[in-house]
């Protein structure tokens, strides 16, 4: 995994300790082990973040936050996360979510979808129960696909850089 990447990109934990919406965190945000990269935290971050980035609420990053606590996620990368679904990619996530509950339910509208605030707020009582259940599977299973993901990538990468020592050492003898 490209710690050196994450390190570069993600914010600063005095930063974001001072961040008003996480002081309700209390004195928990101030613990080492929620922003330390590490295999086990990045893999967990990436199992909350993707989660709620694909719930459709208002303050996502909120919930990832708190979330990130018991789960002993790496709080800044759950943040960053939560932002795969931002103003431009929420759309066509949260339609993409509607179609995979409509599919669960076994329910089609039968109404045509339109890219519409109106709409949406006519069709609300017919479209939560799939947007939600659509939203929960689907983050669900980013969120767990990731997790493995990233452990699988990281034991990769750690197990190839061993053998490049390896191999540079038993050239020098």
């Amino acid at each position: 995994m490209p710690k050196r990447y994450l390190k570069r990109h993600i914010p600063n934990p005095e930063k974001l300790k001072q961040n008003k919406m996480l002081s309700i965190l209390g004195d928990s945000i101030h613990d080492p082990e929620l922003w330390h990269l590490h295999r086990h935290s990045v893999a967990r971050a990436f199992l909350n973040g993707l989660f709620w980035c694909a719930i459709p609420m208002p303050l996502q990053m909120l919930f990832a936050a708190l979330f990130a606590i018991p789960l002993r996620a790496n709080i800044p990368l759950s943040l960053a996360l939560v932002w795969v679904s931002n103003p431009i990619t929420m759309p066509f996530v949260f339609y993409i979510n509607y179609l995979i509950g409509e599919f669960i339910i076994g329910q089609n509208s039968g109404s045509e979808f339109q890219l519409s605030i109106e709409w949406i707020w006519s069709k609300l009582g017919d479209i939560w129960l799939p947007l939600y259940l659509g939203s929960l599977v689907s983050g669900g299973i980013m969120g767990v696909m990731a997790y493995f993901s990233i452990l699988g990538l990281w034991r990769y990468n750690v197990n190839r850089r061993w053998q490049e020592r390896k191999r540079k050492r038993d050239n020098t003898l």
